[in-house]
């Protein structure tokens, strides 16, 4: 399974090149997943599988399945597998991110 701690620098380096911040990719797996900022930095400097992840995560954003929309070529609310949605959902919001969209608009507010 992939480490989690590939998760943020891929995600902060996509956004980067698009003049976003680690801040704002921050914010959105906060938004995501519940996690406080420190509880984040700790699961990625323990290198948590993205599985382990999303697991221990304090509070899944129930708003999260309001997140639709293709994703590598597959329709991110088909996805039955648990796992594999939570991380299309991170790879969502990060793309709308990149993509220039307004973070109050991809925090779903």
């Amino acid at each position: 399974m992939t480490k989690a701690q590939s998760l943020s620098p891929h995600y902060v380096a996509k956004a980067e090149k698009k003049g976003c911040t680690k801040a704002e990719v921050d914010e959105i797996i906060r938004w995501l997943t519940g996690h406080s900022q420190q509880s984040l930095d700790d699961q990625l400097a323990e290198k948590t599988n993205f599985e382990d992840f999303f697991a221990q995560a304090p509070q899944m954003n129930p708003c999260r399945s309001s997140i639709t929309g293709v994703i590598c070529g597959v329709r991110v609310e088909d996805i039955q597998e648990k796992t594999m949605r939570e991380i299309r959902y991170l790879d969502k919001l990060i793309d709308e991110l990149a993509k220039g969209k307004a973070m109050e608009k991809i925090l779903r507010k």
